[in-house]
């Protein structure tokens, strides 16, 4: 059960957040990746005994992203292109192979212990499963207590510890407070379970949320939501969010900017708006084309054009592009040289050979090609 009252309307007192400074602008960046690479390392069999080098899951390779306050960001790309990987990498729960993660502008290495927990407090992750994210012999009264315990947000006695619940609770729109504290995950909703998840994060007072596909196990009737909430709760707690998802329409309603991922790499960046609406890179273009739309009817020359085959295996990655094995307009220097990022019209980027020297000359090469495309047809 949720509520549709205003937030003055609401009752229960409300968490204030302690050290946040002044109002951010939004632009103020909190979270920043600089380079980060993860690879796992594979287990020695009989055949490698002689290698030189272990074989590893080449998982993550050279990252680099912004989270601002009071922005989304929404890292897009299809199962195993490495978003998780990158929001457990955010998180510190995964040693970084290289790169560097800075908190506030400081790099930061969580470790174990206390210095994790002071990280923690400041970052926050949001996992995919809520029904695997609480547990499930206690009620929703042990994990926010729990939560407010151990940041040192739980109040100085048991008045102030209940007035901190309803608030948590009332924050994530589950009203009345009373009828959920008490509650068993298995007596709640998908939707209800989420929300208590996003309630725990918050007990911490965090300045970012790492929101890993936070609605793809939810009905979609209820998706829209819990968006919603974390949209509210970015406005109005002044968040930076990462938003990881595999649908790029979701990108376009929420996030601020959109990030696209394919095989451990981040290919294209900008505004959501440009990103979902003139996409550079051969597979933002492919992964728009997938989406469903009643409205739209493609022709046959088009669907022709269209990628095919599977995803690179991350333990051998294709040299060059990694898209280049699937991509219908690969050039020869595709499959031996890595592109670069290049730097587009309107904040948008691509890495990708096709642009290679396309915006210099001040035009838009991202329109001028969606114009021969549809004049084409």
């Amino acid at each position: 059960m949720t509520s549709d009252q205003p937030e003055h309307a609401r009752t229960g007192s409300e968490i204030t957040r302690t050290g946040s400074g002044p109002a951010p602008t939004g632009t103020d960046v909190v979270l920043e990746a600089r380079g980060v690479t993860k690879h796992f390392p594979l287990r020695r069999t009989a055949r490698d005994l002689f290698a030189r080098e272990r074989r590893s899951v080449h998982a993550v390779d050279d990252v680099s992203l912004r989270l601002r306050r009071g922005t989304v960001t929404a890292l897009v790309g299809e199962s195993g292109s490495g978003k998780s990987t990158v929001a457990r990498l955010l998180a510190q729960l995964y040693p970084l192979t290289s790169g560097e993660i800075r908190l506030g502008g400081e790099p930061v290495v969580a470790g174990r212990g206390r210095s994790f927990r002071r990280y923690a407090r400041r970052v926050q992750l949001i996992f995919q499963d809520p029904f695997a994210s609480l547990n499930p012999v206690h009620t929703v009264r042990y994990h926010l207590t729990r939560a407010l315990k151990i940041h040192g947000r739980a109040g100085s006695g048991e008045k102030e510890l209940e007035e901190n619940l309803a608030a948590l609770l009332n924050r994530v729109q589950l009203t009345p407070p009373q009828q959920f504290l008490d509650k068993f995950p298995h007596e709640l909703s998908g939707g209800q379970r989420q929300r208590v998840a996003i309630a725990r994060a918050l007990g911490a007072d965090p300045q970012v949320l790492l929101a890993d596909e936070p609605v793809s196990m939810l009905d979609v009737s209820i998706r829209l939501g819990v968006l919603n909430l974390l949209r509210d709760l970015k406005e109005r707690l002044h968040l930076a969010i990462l938003y990881i998802t595999h649908d790029i329409a979701s990108a376009r309603y929420f996030a601020d900017t959109t990030l696209v991922m394919y095989a451990g790499r981040i290919v294209e960046g900008g505004d959501s708006e440009r990103v979902t609406q003139h996409p550079a890179h051969p597979y933002t273009q492919l992964l728009i084309a997938s989406a469903p739309d009643p409205d739209r009817i493609v022709a046959d020359e088009e669907q022709e054009e269209s990628g095919t085959g599977e995803p690179p295996s991350l333990i051998t990655p294709p040299a060059g592009c990694r898209f280049h094995p699937r991509c219908p307009q690969a050039m020869e220097r595709c499959r031996t040289e890595l592109p670069p990022r290049f730097e587009l019209p309107e904040g948008q980027w691509a890495a990708c050979w096709l642009y290679d020297g396309a915006a210099a000359n001040g035009t838009d090469p991202v329109a001028d090609r969606t114009a021969v495309k549809e004049a084409t047809r």
